[in-house]
């Protein structure tokens, strides 16, 4: 089985909301390591705004802060790929644009190759083009690499009619289609992306990362969450 695991970089940071806290990620790693262990083949994309949320500063060009962003997804993944090893995986980190010697650059021999050797995979850079944001990045590469389910790890439970914390009657999903995520406007990822997972029949889990075991869980099928059908 391969998976492809969205982490929110706000997750990442826990109670602190920027930068890191080494023990949310370790906590991940060692969920991963069990898959690992288990013959899932894992690659990772974890989003940026634990540094740089969209246009933090809006008297800068939306071209160049989206050019932050996808520096701030290099650096998370860099930081979190070094945990993980800690934790005895081994990793690699592919970005669409050249990255020195810090990563490689992606393409969809590569990152089978390096899942054929037990990896996990981190897909860092988002599409490497601004206008597009890591929702869509993470189902791209979930599309090239033929992951058989995409797991979107987020700050909330599922998928909800409205937002939870807006509205306290707000109504959790268990399972819906993809086709009433994108009828509906539900924001389980950005338009642009449920359109590309629509089209490319990809499924999606929807879970909280806080929640103990989640990861583990979301990718056996018996977790707090909503699954959405391709």
């Amino acid at each position: 089985m391969r998976i492809l695991l969205k982490l929110s970089g706000e997750a990442l940071a826990g109670d602190k909301k920027t930068g890191f806290d080494e023990p949310t990620v370790r906590k991940v790693a060692l969920q991963v390591k069990q898959l690992v262990d288990s013959g899932t083949q894992v690659g990772i994309v974890i989003g940026g705004g634990n540094f740089w949320r969209g246009r933090t500063s809006e008297n800068i060009d939306r071209v160049k802060a989206d050019q932050i962003g996808m520096l701030a997804t290099v650096m998370n993944c860099i930081y979190v790929s070094e945990i993980f090893r800690s934790e005895g995986m081994m990793t690699n980190i592919l970005t669409p644009f050249e990255c020195g010697s810090f990563t490689k650059l992606f393409s969809k021999d590569r990152a089978n190759k390096y899942f054929a050797k037990n990896m996990v995979v981190f897909f860092a850079g988002g599409t490497g083009h601004p206008y597009f944001s890591t929702d869509t990045g993470v189902v791209l590469r979930a599309v090239e690499v033929e992951a058989d389910v995409l797991l979107l790890a987020k700050a909330i439970d599922g998928v909800y009619d409205s937002d939870p914390a807006v509205n306290p009657n707000a109504k959790r999903y268990d399972r819906l289609s993809i086709n009433e995520v994108v009828a509906n406007n539900l924001q389980v990822v950005d338009m642009t992306a449920s359109i590309l997972a629509r089209d490319n029949h990809m499924p999606m889990r929807v879970f909280a990362l806080q929640e103990e075991n989640s990861i583990v869980k979301a990718v056996s099928g018996n977790f707090n969450g909503t699954i959405v059908d391709a």
